[in-house]
């Protein structure tokens, strides 16, 4: 193989994992390459559910979550846990995240909100979260638990993540439009690279 050419990315980027702790119960799978649209997500929190739906419909990758724990308490120990199952499957299915571009950003409007993600899928975890949400709950998801899952998910994997909700008047489409720019943003930075680069 000649030296400038990328390195070839395995075309089957599929990965499984279990975590159990004391609080949680949560098992996933995740094939970046299957764009059938069949997610099967039930972790509980319903608000949660469908922005893992929308990540995974817009990412263009298959994602099977299912999760149990401790939502008698709060919502809290199943999002941050399930945020670390999701950065364990794509750990995994990255592998040593050599022939992909690495980089990738998405500007995604939903209605009157407007987010911008940008991602380096190197090795380093940062994240700068910045969703602007003013209600305590968005349907039964903590608005402090919507920031924490993005900045688990980030610090976990590890990878470097910024996102910032520019505008909007409705948290429920602050937040979705700031996953579906994840999803976008990811898609591009795990693609095959087209190119070295330096």
């Amino acid at each position: 193989m000649n030296a400038d050419e990328p390195t070839p990315v395995d075309v089957d980027r599929t990965a499984r994992f279990e975590r159990v702790t004391r609080e949680t119960r949560i098992s996933g799978l995740i094939d970046l390459e299957s764009v059938d649209g069949t997610n099967r997500i039930s972790t509980g929190v319903g608000m949660l559910d469908h922005m893992l739906d929308a990540f995974a419909t817009h990412g263009r990758f298959r994602l099977d979550l299912q999760a149990e724990g401790d939502l008698h308490v709060d919502d809290h120990h199943v999002v941050e846990d399930t945020a670390i199952v999701l950065a364990a499957l794509l750990r995994e299915v990255l592998g040593d995240r050599s022939g992909i571009e690495r980089f990738g950003w998405s500007m995604i409007p939903l209605d009157e909100a407007l987010s911008r993600v940008s991602v380096d899928l190197v090795s380093r975890p940062s994240a700068s979260i910045e969703l602007g949400l003013t209600r305590p709950m968005i349907g039964d998801l903590a608005a402090e638990n919507a920031v924490h899952f993005l900045e688990t998910f980030a610090l976990s994997t590890p990878f470097t993540l910024h996102v910032k909700v520019i505008e909007g008047r409705n948290d429920h489409h602050r937040i979705e439009s700031a996953f579906k720019s994840l999803a976008i943003a990811m898609r591009s930075a795990w693609r095959p690279a087209s190119s070295s680069t330096s």
